[in-house]
C-alpha cells in the first residue's frame, strides 16, 4: 500500500511540474470520452421527447408545403414558420363533426420568447395546469411558461411588450403590452418556453383588431375632419392603443370577417380513429391549399434522419478518437524515451525495476482519472443544458 502511495505521489509531483503537456493530455481523453457520451445522451433524450409530443398530437392542419416545417412548428414553436391559414379552415374541420381543431398562431415574439395565440381548448388538451395566477380571459392577458418566466423574473401582475416585425412598419402593426395573469406549472415541453395569450390578442398585434379615443369626448381638435349629427370622422393622427385596459377595452373592435383572419396552424382532435381515418382520407386530395398531417408519421422520419447522421458521426468520432489514442500512447513512449537518463538514475538508487514502472502506471492511471472527472462535469453540464442542446443539435 505504502508503495502504491509513493508511486502515486511521485507521479502526481512529475505531472505537476509538466503542467502544460499534462493538461493538453486530459483534454484529449476528456474529449475522446465526452463527445460519444453526449451524442448518444441527446440523440436518444430527443428521440423520446420527440415521440412524446408527436404521439400525443392525432394530426395538424397546415398550409401545403414542407410536413417537416408544418410539424416543427406546430409542436415546438419553432422552425421556419410555414403560411397562414384562415379560421374558416379550422372551422371546416368543426363543421365535419368528426373531430374539432385548436388554432395556433405563431407569427409574434417577446424578444427571443415565442408569444403563441390559440384557445382554452389548447391547455385542456396538452393537460396544461397553472401554478399560480388564472388564465388569460381578456384582450391583452397572457399566462408565461415556466421556463420563459425563470429566464425573465416574471410573476403575476407583470408586463411584456411585443417585439414589432419591422421597425418601419407604420401603416398598423404595433408592439402590444401583454399584462401577465399566470405563470404555468412545469410540463418538461415546448409549452414552459412560450408565452400564451387568446389568438384575439395576436390579431391585434398583427393590426386586425384597433381601439380608438372616444372621438365624442376627445379634446384634440386636430384629429377630427368634421363633426355630423349622429358621427365623427377622424384622420389618421387618432391615437391607435397598444396598451390594453380595463378603460378602453370596449373601444377595441376588428376589422373584417373574422373567418378570415389568419392561424399558423390548428391541432386536429378526432372523435376517434375512425373520425382520423375519414378525415385523412378526405384531406389528402383536398383541391384548396390545405394539408392534414400526422405529426408522428413526421417526427419518425426525422428520427431515421437523426439516426443515420448519428451512425456517420460514431464512424468519425471512432475514427478521431483512435488517431488520438495512438498519438497519446505515442507521447507517452517518447516521454519514457526522454526519461531514460532519469529512470536509470532511479534504478540506481535502489528501486527496482517494477518501482520504476509503478511510477509510469501511476502517471497514466492519474492522467485517465482526471480525465473521466473531466468528461464527467462537462455531462453535467450538458445535462443541465439538454433542451438548449436538443433545440440547436436536433430540432
Amino acid at each position: 500500500m505504502k508503495a502504491i502511495r509513493n508511486s502515486l505521489t511521485i507521479a502526481y509531483r512529475y505531472l505537476a511540474y509538466h503542467k502544460v503537456r499534462t493538461v493538453i493530455l486530459i483534454a484529449a481523453l476528456a474529449i475522446i470520452i465526452f463527445v460519444p457520451l453526449l451524442l448518444d445522451m441527446v440523440v436518444r433524450e430527443s428521440q423520446s421527447r420527440l415521440n412524446a409530443r408527436a404521439e400525443s398530437t392525432p394530426l395538424i392542419l397546415g398550409e401545403k408545403g414542407s410536413s417537416l416545417d408544418l410539424a416543427i412548428n406546430s409542436l415546438y414553436f419553432i422552425s421556419k414558420r410555414p403560411g397562414d391559414i384562415k379560421m374558416a379552415d379550422i372551422q371546416a374541420i368543426d363543421d365535419t363533426d368528426l373531430g374539432y381543431g385548436i388554432p395556433v398562431y405563431t407569427r409574434f415574439q417577446a424578444g427571443k420568447h415565442r408569444i403563441v395565440g390559440t384557445t382554452p381548448d389548447y391547455f385542456d388538451f396538452r393537460q396544461i395546469r397553472l401554478s399560480h395566477g388564472r388564465m388569460f380571459t381578456i384582450l391583452g392577458e397572457a399566462v408565461a411558461g415556466s421556463k420563459v418566466a425563470d429566464d425573465l423574473n416574471l410573476n403575476v401582475g407583470d408586463t411584456l411588450i411585443s417585439s414589432p416585425e419591422n421597425l418601419f412598419d407604420l401603416a398598423g402593426q404595433y408592439p402590444l403590452q401583454l399584462n401577465i395573469v399566470g405563470i404555468l406549472a412545469p410540463t418538461g415541453t415546448a409549452d414552459d418556453e412560450v408565452i400564451l395569450t387568446d389568438i384575439a390578442t395576436t390579431w391585434v398585434m398583427a393590426g386586425m383588431c384597433h381601439g380608438h379615443e372616444d372621438l365624442a369626448q376627445t379634446k384634440d381638435e386636430s384629429v377630427i375632419i368634421k363633426r355630423e349629427k349622429n358621427a365623427v370622422v377622424a384622420n389618421a393622427k387618432l391615437k391607435t392603443y397598444t396598451v390594453i385596459t380595463p378603460d378602453n377595452l370596449e373601444s377595441f373592435h376588428f376589422h373584417g370577417d373574422q373567418t378570415t383572419f389568419p392561424a399558423t396552424s390548428a391541432v386536429v382532435v378526432p372523435n376517434d380513429e375512425k373520425s382520423k381515418t375519414i378525415l385523412l382520407g378526405r384531406y389528402q386530395a383536398h383541391p384548396g391549399k390545405i394539408q392534414l398531417i400526422q405529426p408522428k408519421q413526421v417526427v419518425k422520419e426525422l428520427i431515421q434522419a437523426i439516426l443515420r447522421i448519428k451512425r456517420t458521426l460514431d464512424a468519425v468520432i471512432i475514427t478521431v478518437s483512435f488517431s488520438t489514442l495512438i498519438t497519446i500512447v505515442l507521447v507517452f513512449l517518447l516521454s519514457i524515451r526522454l526519461r531514460e537518463k532519469e529512470i536509470k538514475t532511479i534504478f540506481r538508487l535502489g528501486c527496482s525495476r517494477m518501482a520504476t514502472q509503478g511510477f509510469i502506471a501511476a502517471e497514466i492511471i492519474l492522467i485517465f482519472t482526471a480525465s473521466l472527472v473531466l468528461a464527467g462535469v462537462l455531462f453535467l453540464l450538458a445535462l443541465s443544458q439538454m433542451d438548449l442542446l436538443i433545440r440547436y443539435l436536433i430540432v
